[in-house]
């Protein structure tokens, strides 16, 4: 049987991409997954959108907040209300490749390995490819960690019944101080040298730290 992979994905005046950004997860040949979207009170039509899109597919949970607390908060909310045995993180704004989850899980369990990330590639604001990828190492400990961050948040797919409960800081660059945290308990995170995702580079990016 398959397990349940939980994707975390945070929302702010998101509606000029949500809908590419959800239409790639239904597009994954992975199936059994749950989408976890938190409006952190976006001031556009996020939410409609979003509460449309949940009316045709179960899979999808919004949960909207009463107060606008960042990106950090809106990713710990979903981890906090995610059932999955895996968790992976996809901004409102950027895409996956089809086959993304399903290569990654088959990997984690060929290899028993608990952290996965894997290369990605930039696109522009129309979603026009960049031609620009960025390759990932094989494996990276804490200390390769500490010289540079080649984790792309949009790619990581974590075991939860391998890594202790974690959440992201509320401080800068929140997904590479949570990837160190991670990595200092022993963990060695495995990289898959291939495009599956989609960074989209823009002037009003979810997360302004990604790139």
């Amino acid at each position: 049987m398959s397990e349940l992979v939980s994707i975390i994905m945070p929302a702010y005046n998101a509606s000029k991409y949500i809908e590419k950004s959800i239409e790639s997860v239904l597009l994954q040949t992975y199936e059994n997954w749950e989408l976890i979207i938190v409006n952190d009170c976006s001031k556009d039509n996020t939410k409609d959108l979003v509460e449309q899109i949940c009316e045709s597919n179960k899979r999808i949970k919004l949960i909207n907040l009463n107060k606008n607390q960042g990106i950090t908060n809106a990713r710990n909310t979903a981890i906090k209300f995610a059932k999955g045995r895996y968790i992976a993180f996809l901004d409102s704004d950027d895409l996956w490749k089809p086959d993304k989850l399903e290569k990654q899980i088959q990997f984690m369990q060929k290899n028993d390995c608990y952290f996965n990330f894997t290369a990605y590639e930039l696109i522009d604001e129309k979603g026009e490819r960049l031609n620009k990828k960025i390759n990932v190492p094989s494996k990276v400990k804490y200390k390769d960690l500490l010289k540079v961050n080649s984790i792309g948040c949009l790619t990581v797919l974590i075991d939860r019944f391998k890594i202790q409960p974690f959440e992201m800081p509320k401080i800068k660059h929140e997904d590479y101080a949570t990837w160190l945290d991670i990595l200092k308990q022993g963990t060695v995170a495995h990289g898959i040298n291939e495009n599956l995702a989609s960074y989209r580079v823009n002037n009003n990016s979810v997360s302004g730290n990604k790139w």
